[in-house]
């Protein structure tokens, strides 16, 4: 068993993405793409969909991604549009009836001490990472 870290962690990660790869391979989005639409259904900020993008995703190409999903119809201004919507949706609803069983059996404890912990280190290595940036 490996200890809790970052190769847990990121074992973890590898391991979700490998299954949201199986289930984007339906589509043509990448992840980074996948990201941005989830991140626009999800944007109630007033902040634009890039600076949203760089803040929480780290995409140094935001604009880049935002520009290709605008040409495709899925977004538009800083929102998803109709056709991005129904896209989102459906691709959630694939992802939640795959992962659903991997969270099934989990005690509610358990999972709301894992949201502290993960919440923890993603603002701790935001930090850390914004600070090597400036």
């Amino acid at each position: 068993m490996t200890t809790f870290g970052p190769q847990l962690i990121g074992a973890t990660e590898k391991t979700l993405n490998a299954l949201l790869n199986h289930v984007l391979a339906e589509t043509d989005l990448t992840e980074p793409q996948w990201v941005t639409l989830r991140l626009a259904a999800q944007n109630a900020s007033a902040a634009p969909l890039g600076a949203v993008l760089r803040g929480r995703a780290r995409f140094a190409d935001a604009d880049a991604i935002i520009d290709d999903l605008s040409r495709r119809g899925l977004i538009a201004g800083d929102t998803l549009t109709p056709a991005g919507r129904e896209l989102v949706t459906g691709l959630e609803s694939r992802i939640t009836s795959l992962t659903a069983p991997v969270w099934a059996e989990l005690a509610p404890d358990d999972v709301a001490a894992t949201e502290r912990v993960l919440t923890s280190v993603t603002a701790r290595v935001g930090g850390i990472l914004d600070a090597l940036a400036s």
